[in-house]
């Protein structure tokens, strides 16, 4: 058994077409414990109402009271997964799930952005399909059903010490299973190209559309999408009320450039 397990996650999660940052160091960055993954335990951050992802850097690096990282991935508002590590992760705590007692030793851990109040309810549909395909995806990698799922109200002991998430993880496992039958409808698909011809674009993508992009955002012209024009592109979107999701299709060639 290695103490890293999960350095195929980002190539699973891409496999389900589902958007993936990769945290520096992530494919060796988790304690030295031993980790055998069983299952997943779904987390809320409780972090701030604004931003994609701004816990990531507490669930990567820890807290004052508690040694990082905090899960093995991270889940922004706008459905990208971030891999944080392959290893051990002190998410868990004292709780029993099926039989199983050993939480951090036995289930990854997703920390996903949302405040944890009532107010942050529904969480964004893009976020919510992005958990249920995910973990379907990790799921059926380790072999195991989706009953192996919980939300960390549900994992931990004394009960009501934990709430989160705050959503019914019946309904939610039930999506997990469908999606791991194959009968869960996929979401629309964003077009490759605009009515007038514009590719979509989003990371990685490079050229003359980058360099077109990144004139109309005002940012330095360098033709290559990177983490820093991603991050301009949802400003820009969160500002014009659609998804945040970093991607420039249709949607928001429309705005920046109505043809």
């Amino acid at each position: 058994m290695t103490d890293y397990p999960l350095t195929w996650l980002n190539d699973i999660l891409l496999a389900a077409g589902l958007k993936v940052a990769e945290v520096p160091g992530w494919q060796t960055r988790g304690l030295n414990h031993g980790f055998d993954p069983k299952g997943v335990v779904v987390h809320h951050t409780g972090g701030p109402a604004m931003g994609n992802m701004p816990s990531l850097g507490i669930v990567t690096n820890g807290r004052p009271d508690l040694t990082g990282p905090l899960s093995q991935l991270g889940l922004g508002r706008d459905g990208t997964f971030y891999c944080i590590a392959a290893g051990f992760a002190q998410h868990a705590g004292p709780g029993a799930w099926h039989g199983i007692t050993t939480g951090n030793t036995s289930f990854v851990g997703i920390e996903s952005e949302n405040t944890g109040l009532p107010v942050d309810l529904p969480w964004p549909d893009v976020q919510i399909d992005a958990l249920r395909r995910g973990i379907a995806a990790i799921l059926t990698r380790l072999g195991a059903p989706a009953i192996m799922c919980c939300g960390h109200k549900e994992w931990a002991l004394p009960k009501g010490r934990k709430t989160d998430p705050l959503f019914d993880m019946d309904s939610f496992r039930a999506a997990v299973a469908q999606s791991m039958a194959g009968t869960l409808a996929p979401r629309p698909p964003i077009a490759l190209v605009d009515a007038a011809g514009r590719q979509t674009l989003r990371r990685g993508a490079t050229g003359e559309s980058v360099e077109t992009l990144q004139r109309l955002l005002g940012v330095p012209v360098d033709g290559a999408f990177g983490p820093g024009t991603e991050a301009i592109v949802r400003a820009f979107q969160t500002r014009h009320h659609i998804v945040p999701d970093g991607i420039v299709g249709p949607a928001s060639w429309a705005i920046l450039s109505p043809s």
